[in-house]
């Protein structure tokens, strides 16, 4: 049956090798091969300029509370009701931690890198458990915290959180769980073998949250947990504020069901995405796919139209959660250099871009509701991710950013 699929998908060449592995790595390929959906990639090939494009969709301004222009009273009633949400034991949390460190330099998860903070050395986990204990404190709870791992460090992952002993955290209030995966396929067409003698494989985005939280069976521990509200943020961003009451309340007091915080674009030129109405649904737009002349629009107090940047920092619904898991989401293209072995063995290590990987965005699921609630923040006080090993999002940039921060 494995060989039939590979033949009826013109991928003879995975036969070819399988026949010449002994008996037990066959059987291996040959099941990997029929849990594999690989109709789908093939068919994200040969339709490569149709996949998710921007093309001639409506673009359109999103609204946004801005956190400085809210008057003192609704600054209190927001916050007392995201209070109340917390404090019922209703919140968790959500961790992206599927990436590897190599762009900083940094031989392992990228959860486990370690700054150097005028509060001393502190590892991006420690830093995130150190405010959820300080959440914990205040609002007298335990938040339960799910970390979103990948294939390739999940076992490092668990493995360092052990040793440093989840760093004072409880134990059983963590969780950890995969993202999807899905196959490369060479630039052409053809399905790649790994060093594992098995079709090479690669995380699917972080869109992919969603499945996965059904899949692995966190949607149902949550339920159990009767979890009404949870947030979704990455592990790179040191001054991300996990647990903020004021978000819970303003996205509670709109009805809406999803919600994220953004911070004010720097210039109109700035590299990142940003939220808007695309055929007149909440989404993302980014910066290589905004029309000039749009990046540059003002409105009448002199802001970029477009001007609420993403920033990772999103909050759901339990029923959106729910909902979104069982919704298939656009993939997004990007083409790699990936290393792979040819039809004797050998590892060929390719220097140009060989393979296409496709990725699905969280955010590409915001256009599922008519409404989302946006609360733009501080820069200076909730954005300091750490992206590159120098210059712009650094981890000195990054340090910088924490260590001049009021909020904390």
């Amino acid at each position: 049956m494995a060989k039939q699929k590979l033949k009826d998908l013109n991928q003879e060449h995975i036969i070819t090798w399988m026949d010449k592995l002994p008996d037990d790595e066959k059987n291996k390929l040959a099941n990997q091969v029929l849990n594999l959906n690989i109709k789908q990639v093939v068919d994200l090939y040969n339709n490569l300029n149709k996949t998710f494009e921007i093309g001639n969709k409506k673009i359109e301004k999103i609204s946004a509370i801005d956190i400085e222009k809210l008057s003192k009273e609704d600054f209190e009633k927001y916050k007392n009701t995201g209070i109340d949400v917390i404090k019922n034991n209703q919140y968790a949390v959500i961790t992206m931690a599927g990436g590897q460190g190599t762009r900083l330099g940094h031989n392992g998860p990228k959860g486990t890198f370690m700054v150097h903070l005028n509060s001393g050395d502190k590892y991006l986990f420690q830093i995130i458990v150190e405010a959820l204990q300080k959440a914990n404190n205040k609002y007298s709870v335990t938040i339960p915290w799910y970390i979103m791992t990948s294939e390739e460090n999940n076992d490092q992952t668990q493995a360092f959180l052990e040793e440093h002993n989840y760093f004072g955290y409880p134990k059983d209030s963590v969780k950890l769980f995969k993202q999807g995966k899905v196959p490369l396929i060479s630039n052409k067409g053809k399905l790649l073998i790994g060093s594992n003698k098995l079709i090479k494989e690669a995380s699917d985005g972080n869109g992919s949250i969603y499945a996965s939280l059904k899949n692995d069976g966190i949607l149902d521990e949550m339920k159990a947990k009767n979890i009404k509200w949870v947030f979704v943020g990455g592990v790179d961003n040191i001054l991300l504020r996990i647990v903020d009451p004021l978000l819970l309340g303003v996205t509670i007091s709109q009805n809406n069901q999803i919600a994220s915080k953004s911070v004010k674009k720097a210039n109109p030129k700035e590299r990142a995405g940003v939220f808007c109405k695309i055929d007149g649904m909440p989404g993302i737009i980014e910066y290589s796919e905004l029309p000039e002349e749009m990046a540059e629009e003002r409105d009448e107090h002199g802001d970029l139209v477009y001007g609420d940047v993403n920033i990772l920092s999103h909050l759901f619904s339990f029923d959106a959660l729910e909902k979104l898991s069982n919704v298939k989401l656009p993939y997004h293209i990007a083409e790699k250099v990936s290393d792979y072995l040819d039809e004797d063995g050998n590892l060929v290590k390719p220097i140009e871009k060989n393979v296409y990987k496709f990725e699905s965005f969280i955010f590409d699921a915001f256009s599922n509701y008519n409404e989302m609630s946006i609360l733009r923040v501080q820069r200076s006080e909730e954005f300091a991710p750490i992206k590159n090993k120098e210059g712009v999002d650094s981890p000195e940039t990054a340090v910088n950013l924490y260590n001049n921060a009021k909020s904390l």
